[in-house]
């Protein structure tokens, strides 16, 4: 199933493979990302002091397949951190190959060695085919978000 999968951290000479996947990523969620936007993001994952950070799954053959951003957050009422998986996303001909176990394996690793106390995300209620994955790593949780913009 993930045989060739390999995972790790980001590396400045993955942009082209990344922006493909991350443009994919968009198209999937049909939500407009423009090159600058792209590009901040990218910008962010360089940068060793922002706290945005990315992993990758590498095919066997050196092809990007699939990425996961994530973060700490603060969990006040629990008086601990946890990580927040902003994004998730395999390719279409790297699904089924194991690599999105293997990168929330890996979170689930991050998260153990920075003591932090989880690994939240969201998802899209139809997104039905990761949602069968994330049952059977994740629990559901009764939550429902709210978004609210800034401003009066």
């Amino acid at each position: 199933m993930s045989a060739g999968i390999k995972v790790r951290a980001v590396r400045a000479e993955d942009f082209a493979q990344w922006r493909a996947l991350y443009r994919g990523y968009a198209d999937f969620y049909r939500v407009e990302q423009t090159e600058e936007m792209a590009g901040r993001v990218w910008s962010w994952l360089n940068d060793p002091g922002h706290e945005l950070q990315a992993l990758v799954a590498e095919d066997a053959g050196g092809r990007l397949v699939g990425l996961a951003h994530y973060r700490p957050f603060a969990r006040p009422l629990s008086a601990t951190v946890g990580c927040f998986l902003d994004d998730l996303f395999v390719a279409p001909a790297g699904r089924g190959s194991g690599a999105a176990d293997l990168l929330l394996a890996r979170l689930r690793e991050i998260a153990a060695e920075h003591g932090w106390s989880v690994v939240r995300w969201i998802t899209a209620d139809d997104n039905y085919r990761a949602r069968g994955k994330y049952d059977q790593v994740a629990t559901r949780t009764p939550w429902i978000t709210y978004d609210m913009a800034p401003g009066i």
